[in-house]
């Protein structure tokens, strides 16, 4: 008999191993993964490198010489350094604002605390390149590194937030709870017990906003700020020759892969998953005692600058327009059109991240983490890049397909295909694997046990992977500009068009209306995670 502190149920009862249960765990734990979940990955990896194609063609167009040429200047070190930078400082302020807003919310007795993480979704709702706007029509001088990093860490921060509030809403807080009784402070017990299980979250919410500042366009072009998408955006405009933009698109390409690469090895080899029932009892919450007034003024600020200033920017410009900024046929006729496509976006993209969420999180073999890393690849490459390349392949092979919807529909999926596959996989860590063995040894095979079981266990988490895929898909600009049906107005392209001729007046309508459906799956989300 092997005795356990805390059984199932978390009520300290002793449990009973039954001979053999070891053996027969560790043999449902190496079992290969069944051949039709491989397929699906397969096709899910197979369209998020379709870009690579087209990147490929075009960079060798030329000749290898002139593509070496192309990448081993000295304007691409340039570059290199500056976007690695900016990532590396929005990844780290991201993760401290997101891991310190998610303990504050779900850990703490923070007053106000379901509100408080309702409003630290909201930033998802405001496309980056409003918020470089808000901020840069009020203070020019943060153009530069300085605003873009503001920017950017103020509209990703939330893709590390909200992993890790779903890690901790489904942790075993019995284990906290023991650490603390062994005489170990809060501090002690969140580094040593809670952190390590927020890893898998963590990690997976920072490799997404590094790849989301990689490829932004808005927020850099409008802080005047060099990065690669900025510099192949120039490229594409200066001249019809693409081989110069798509060898840099290249580089990008091998920079997400070195960072999907360095995020699997951060991921902790210890167990993710809970050992309870499911359906955890709630945690207690911490006494933040004299810590309150910082805490709700770190909570305060942080929304503040994410959501209040950049609406309150919006209202001014709202009320300095007048009735012939005011269409409300168009305005109504392109918000219909902004959630059709972006609902297509979301199922479709959730559809192909699942099998390859599963793959990763259950099975660690080297064709796994290659059909992982193949699903991020294309989410580093920018928007503008994509849609070109899905106009190449659409000519030259799928004709009817040029300019209509499925061609935009599929480049969202490999643009955000990242998005729904880190939230499943993370999802999916924290499905208990033994209930998989026990469904299989009632004779369910594994199929059957992963749509009966882990699926059901794994359903926020793919819920919220939805729910994001929906938002950025609203927010997209470059691929919709290229790819939209013909006569199709998207909120985004409506906006883009009047910023860039200054209406900033004709402009807030659209934005506003963008905002407010975002803003319904970003509150959703945020209150479903108090």
């Amino acid at each position: 008999m092997q005795l356990t502190p805390h059984g199932p149920g978390g009520d300290g009862a002793a449990v009973q191993s039954p001979p053999g249960t070891r053996s027969r765990r560790r043999r449902a734990r190496v079992q290969r993964p069944p051949i039709l979940l491989i397929a699906a990955a397969s096709l899910a990896a197979a369209v998020a490198l379709l870009p690579l194609a087209y990147l490929a063609v075009r960079a060798l167009e030329r000749g290898p010489a002139f593509a070496w040429d192309v990448i081993s200047g000295d304007r691409v070190a340039e570059l290199l350094l500056r976007s690695l930078g900016l990532a590396t400082v929005v990844v780290i302020a991201s993760l401290v604002i997101g891991i310190s807003l998610a303990w504050l919310t779900s850990r703490t007795a923070l007053p106000g605390a379901r509100w408080w993480s309702v409003l630290a979704t909201l930033p998802l709702a405001v496309p980056s390149y409003v918020a470089a706007f808000a901020w840069i029509s009020a203070r020019d001088e943060l153009a530069g590194f300085t605003g873009a990093a503001l920017v950017l860490t103020l509209v990703s921060y939330p893709y590390v937030y909200l992993p890790v509030t779903a890690a901790l809403r489904r942790m075993d807080p019995a284990q906290e709870e023991v650490a603390r009784a062994l005489g170990h402070g809060p501090l002690t017990v969140f580094r040593r017990v809670t952190l390590p299980q927020l890893r898998p979250a963590a990690a997976g919410g920072a490799l997404l906003v590094a790849l989301y500042v990689l490829s932004d366009f808005g927020a850099v072009s409008i802080m005047r700020y060099e990065t690669f998408t900025r510099a192949i955006h120039t490229s594409y405009k200066a001249s019809f020759d693409r081989t110069p933009a798509a060898a840099l698109g290249i580089v990008l390409v091998a920079i997400t892969i070195l960072l999907v690469a360095a995020e699997t090895r951060t991921r902790s080899r210890g167990v993710h998953f809970s050992t309870g029932s499911g359906a955890p009892r709630p945690p207690h919450r911490v006494d933040l005692g004299a810590w309150r007034p910082p805490a709700l003024f770190w909570s305060a600020a942080v929304a503040a600058a994410g959501v209040g200033f950049p609406v309150g920017t919006l209202l001014y410009w709202l009320t300095v327009g007048n009735s012939r900024t005011w269409e409300p046929g168009l305005l109504l006729e392109t918000a219909g059109n902004t959630v059709l496509v972006a609902t297509l976006g979301a199922a479709v993209t959730v559809a192909l991240a699942l099998p390859v969420g599963v793959l990763a999180a259950r099975h660690r073999t080297r064709s796994a983490r290659l059909l992982e890393q193949a699903a991020y690849a294309g989410h580093a490459i920018p928007g503008i890049t994509v849609a070109l390349a899905m106009v190449f392949l659409a000519v030259r092979y799928a004709y009817p397909l040029y300019q209509e919807l499925p061609l935009l529909v599929a480049a969202y999926t490999v643009l955000f295909l990242p998005v729904a596959v880190a939230s499943t996989r993370a999802a999916v860590l924290q499905a208990p694997p033994v209930m998989e063995d026990v469904a299989r040894s009632l004779g369910h095979g594994p199929l059957r046990a992963l749509r009966r079981v882990t699926v059901p266990l794994a359903a926020p988490g793919v819920a919220a992977g939805a729910a994001l895929t929906f938002v950025v898909g609203m927010k997209e600009l470059p691929a919709t500009l290229l790819l939209r049906p013909t006569g199709m107005d998207t909120l985004a392209t409506r906006l883009w068009t009047e910023t860039s001729t200054a209406s900033y007046a004709a402009a807030a309508p659209y934005a506003a209306v963008l905002i407010a459906i975002a803003a319904i799956p970003s509150y959703l989300l945020g209150r479903h995670r108090t």
